[in-house]
């Protein structure tokens, strides 16, 4: 597969692991359709990808929990390209505190962007994605295999992600439509920094150690060559690999792994 003037629309594409998608897939030729927010940060980086490497892309203020403003965004990419062949959805928030002491807005904005926006993003792509035989790619994470403790709203909306995305691979097993769950280990971007506090703001510092984490051009080159070769799922690490089989086996086990592992984090919740 060539990716060379397919049209790929990457949501959350303004920092971390979506920005870094973006790059690979201009690299490799495809014309972008990038949605988030921060509008700004987004037309200077379809700018410096189409300076860079020759492509196309175009630049959408989206925020993915709102389903209007998804359905403008597929709009907008078959408007441009009249095709759309790639969809990854990348667009998320994450939360620390414990479920005893949290505001439940909490959950439901974690549920709204990291569930409903790759719901909403994919119910409007899935035509052009089914006539091109294109991909769904949904940007997991472990704790959407393994629930973590302080992360009950992100384990929640990722373990839902999942299952809508195995779900919608089974409907399609004749259709041609490729289907991906990508799950990184931790990786260094400004996740944890915007994550949400037990009171629903931003905790404005991450709890944990940036710099022995994956970087995000890692995680984006994983992706890409994911895509190429239609790859069913994409677990990134040694770390994930052992920590999703374990849990199959000795899941007890596990829990006190775990719980050792959050009990070590900065200014840790368990103790």
């Amino acid at each position: 597969m060539s990716l060379k003037n397919k049209t790929v629309i990457i949501t959350g594409a303004s920092s971390g692991i979506g920005k870094a998608c973006a790059e690979e897939f201009a690299r490799n030729g495809a014309n972008l359709v990038l949605g988030a927010r921060q509008y700004v940060t987004l037309c200077e980086i379809t700018e410096e990808l189409e300076k860079t490497y020759g492509i196309k892309a175009i630049a959408v203020q989206c925020d993915v929990s709102k389903e209007e403003e998804c359905k403008f965004l597929i709009k907008q990419a078959n408007v441009t390209f009249g095709r759309i062949d790639v969809l990854i959805n990348n667009a998320g928030i994450s939360m620390r505190a414990l479920f005893n002491d949290l505001d439940l807005v909490v959950i439901r904005n974690l549920m709204d962007v990291n569930f409903w926006g790759t719901v909403y993003c994919t119910k409007y792509a899935l035509p052009e994605l089914l006539k091109n035989q294109g991909s769904v790619v949904g940007v997991s994470s472990i704790a959407g295999y393994r629930g973590l403790p302080g992360r009950t709203g992100y384990s929640a909306s990722k373990f839902a992600m999942n299952g809508f995305l195995e779900a919608l691979r089974v409907e399609n097993l004749k259709t041609g439509l490729h289907v991906m769950i990508a799950a990184p280990g931790f990786t260094a971007s400004n996740i944890r920094n915007t994550a949400l506090a037990k009171d629903g703001e931003s905790q404005g510092e991450t709890s944990m150690d940036e710099g022995k984490m994956m970087t995000a051009d890692v995680v984006a080159k994983i992706i890409v060559n994911g895509v190429l070769k239609r790859e069913r799922t994409l677990i990134m690490t040694t770390q994930g690999k052992l920590a999703v089989l374990m849990n199959k086996l000795i899941p007890a086990w596990v829990d006190k792994k775990v719980f050792e592992l959050f009990a070590k984090e900065k200014d840790p919740l368990i103790k």
